[in-house]
């Protein structure tokens, strides 16, 4: 099986800092923070601009990578399902992604709305939301 390699790009602060504090899903957060991009990945933030929708892909470094069947939100009321079918944090390869609003930019930070995410967290990838 092949595998690839994954250049972490910046880190998440924010006050999320365990699982139960944070919202079940960036849909239900107003929760502020700032996105720290680092320096050498300063210059991929040009043309971003504070109002937009952005899409960010993030590496949840704490979940489970051995789960593949999940309750959905935990409801076993709703049955066991295939991990694939759900949100769930726990997954083989544990990308979350969220769509932020960004609020304000200070050279390689970016504030935004919206956080699900535990303060920390890598971030893979940024992408601007396409209306």
């Amino acid at each position: 099986m092949e595998k690839a390699t994954i250049q972490f790009i910046g880190m998440v602060h924010n006050d999320i800092s365990s699982l139960e504090d944070a919202p079940k899903n960036y849909t239900e957060s107003k929760r502020i923070g700032k996105l720290e991009v680092y320096p050498e990945y300063q210059e991929g933030l040009e043309g971003l601009t504070p109002g937009q929708t952005i899409v960010v892909l993030f590496w949840l470094h704490q979940a489970s990578r051995d789960t593949l069947k999940v309750f959905p939100r935990g409801d076993k009321s709703k049955g066991l399902r295939g991990v694939f079918t759900t949100r769930s944090p726990t997954r083989p390869n544990p990308i979350a992604i969220s769509e932020l609003t960004i609020l304000k930019i200070e050279n390689n930070t970016l504030e935004v709305s919206g956080l699900d995410i535990l303060d920390g967290t890598p971030i893979v990838d940024i992408k601007k939301k396409i209306s």
